[in-house]
């Protein structure tokens, strides 16, 4: 009875190595079936790919400015490139709202009903942006009906938020202030991240005309 027991420790810790050496074992698969899932994608290849996916949209150069430092997490995605983009635009939107509100400025919180009317039309396309963003990240697979769907959905709110720029635009037409180029061109530069934003979207329709 002495000798039986005497044997077991040796091969209690055998079973406890072989467990351990076989989870190590499905541990390093994992990883390494993740690893070629998603590819690495060197900063240079990152920086390639957005600067020629720029030339498809209307601005190219506010386009690379904009989305150059958003290369390393894109990769050559151009999903998450289009997310990225239409990011961007809601943060412009945001920006120039708060600028167009006043921002410390009394005087131009005071501009009347077309400063009014701008600010809300910027809130609303920062909104529609950061829904589009949102629904960027559930559109599960390419070609699919939920795919198709949800890409529709962004294509209609990223356009709406591009009208809601240039409404802005309109109204500042009316407005005779001292600042008002410096308003105009932080409300272009929104509808120029808009308008790239939209474009590169677009890339992502199997039925878009190049």
């Amino acid at each position: 009875m002495m000798s039986m027991t005497r044997r077991h420790p040796p091969l209690l810790l055998f079973l406890l190595f072989l467990a351990a050496a076989t989870t190590t074992i499905a541990s390093a698969g994992a990883s390494q079936l993740q690893s070629r899932s998603r590819p690495a994608v060197s900063p240079a290849a990152a920086a390639d790919f957005v600067r020629r996916s720029c030339r498809a949209t209307r601005y190219p150069q506010v386009c690379e400015r904009s989305l150059m430092p958003q290369a390393p997490a894109v990769g050559r995605s151009p999903r998450l490139l289009a997310q990225a983009a239409l990011t961007v635009g809601a943060d412009r939107a945001r920006s120039c709202s708060g600028y167009l509100g006043g921002g410390g400025n009394s005087k131009r919180s005071r501009g009347g009903g077309a400063m009014g009317d701008c600010t809300d039309t910027l809130r609303d396309a920062e909104e529609r942006l950061r829904q589009s963003a949102a629904e960027m990240s559930r559109m599960g697979r390419a070609g699919s009906p939920r795919f198709a769907w949800r890409l529709s959905n962004v294509q209609t709110w990223a356009s709406a938020a591009l009208t809601d720029a240039s409404t802005c635009l309109d109204s500042l037409a009316t407005y005779n202030a001292g600042d008002v180029d410096t308003l105009r061109k932080r409300v272009v530069a929104v509808s120029q991240a808009t308008s790239n934003a939209l474009a590169l979207v677009n890339q992502l329709d199997p039925h878009h005309h190049h």
